[in-house]
């Protein structure tokens, strides 16, 4: 067991891939942030387009998630 929980800790960057794998195959964002970026945050699309972005998670009433509101930056790539 011991074995396997150090290869998982060992392989953390891959969680990030799967998630954003999984965010393009349903056809939505995938929202990243890198050093310098500050508040902002980075929104690649299923193309490839990376654009800088801040943005804020509606809830409702039970704190559940609802939606993403972002407002556009810039367009980094």
């Amino acid at each position: 067991m011991e074995v396997l929980t150090d290869k998982i800790l060992g392989n953390l960057n891959n969680f990030a891939d799967l998630g954003r794998q999984k965010a393009f195959e349903l056809g939505n964002p995938f929202y990243y942030q890198e050093k310098g970026d500050n508040d902002y945050w980075r929104k690649e699309l299923p193309n490839g387009e990376i654009y800088l972005v801040q943005f804020e998670v509606e809830y409702d009433h039970e704190n559940r998630p609802l939606k993403i509101v972002d407002t556009f930056k810039k367009r980094i790539s």
